[in-house]
């Protein structure tokens, strides 16, 4: 992800208006240039690495995830920060997307856990996060405040190294039903 982005990330967040979901944060499109910038922050700390999701016909930019809260010392991370315009959302394109940061995760960062976290009331991330193959470690109830003063549940999901392999499976399997193929 680069501010060069910014445009295209807009007009993917536009596909659905977005960031009108109030159960999750995608920035409505003057705010674009901000929500790259506070990305390639954390980068520059070495907490994140941040992506544009392309589509894989047309490369066209169709939305964005993020590797983050990588705690190195203790061989974590979390993937989030992933939303899509809505003409890609259940298209196959997120199980190629956590495939690539997946393998990425436990293949070269050597990591042993990856966490997923989301809104309580988000039953569509729910339901795409446990279709990985991630297992609900918990919520953290009363855990943020939102910008529009609600207060956010968090649930927490993890795959574990051991779990990688079969997870690993699992989205190959589910990817090779829409004809996609992870590169």
């Amino acid at each position: 992800m680069t501010l060069e982005h910014t445009a295209a990330l807009s007009l993917a967040a536009a596909d659905g208006e977005l960031w009108t979901l109030w159960y999750t944060s995608v920035p409505q499109p003057d705010e674009m240039k901000l929500y790259i910038e506070t990305a390639l922050a954390s980068e520059k700390v070495g907490e994140a690495l941040a992506f544009v999701v392309r589509d894989t016909h047309s490369g066209e930019i169709i939305g964005s995830t993020r590797i983050c809260r990588w705690d190195q010392k203790n061989c974590r991370l979390e993937i989030g920060y992933t939303w899509y315009a809505k003409r890609a959302q259940r298209t196959g394109v997120n199980s190629e997307a956590k495939l690539l940061l997946l393998q990425y995760a436990f293949e070269t960062l050597d990591v042993m856990a990856v966490e997923f976290r989301t809104h309580w009331c988000n039953q569509t991330s729910r339901e795409a996060i446990t279709r990985l193959g991630a297992k609900q470690d918990g919520v953290l109830r009363n855990h943020q405040l939102l910008a529009d003063g609600t207060v956010r549940d968090t649930v927490i999901y993890s795959i574990i190294d051991s779990e990688w392999p079969w997870v690993k499976e699992n989205l190959l399997a589910r990817l090779s039903k829409h004809a996609l193929v992870a590169e």
